[in-house]
């Protein structure tokens, strides 16, 4: 079933190539959506596809090294991503 998603990870998420390493990531991954820097420090990403995709990303990017710069991660539902294709940087 597919769903959409929004992320907020917390951490040390700025600086150390958190959205490109995401992007990376998502090639892997039957998902679309994007990734952007928030002004209080903290990375935004609202991701959409089938709902076991989506969790296995998340899965991947918390595996990954970038695993260790986030401390907190807030998620929740959002409306279906219309007209988003990709997965982008923004």
């Amino acid at each position: 079933m597919e769903t959409a998603k929004q992320y907020f990870f917390s951490g040390r998420v700025q600086g150390v190539g958190f959205r490109y390493s995401t992007k990376r990531l998502a090639m892997g991954f039957d998902v679309v959506g994007w990734v952007r820097n928030l002004d209080d420090g903290r990375v935004e990403m609202q991701v959409m596809g089938d709902e076991s995709e989506v969790e296995a990303f998340v899965e991947e990017i918390h595996d990954s090294p970038l695993g260790h710069h986030i401390q907190e991660q807030e998620e929740r539902p959002v409306p279906l991503l219309n007209g988003v294709s990709g997965f982008s940087i923004r």
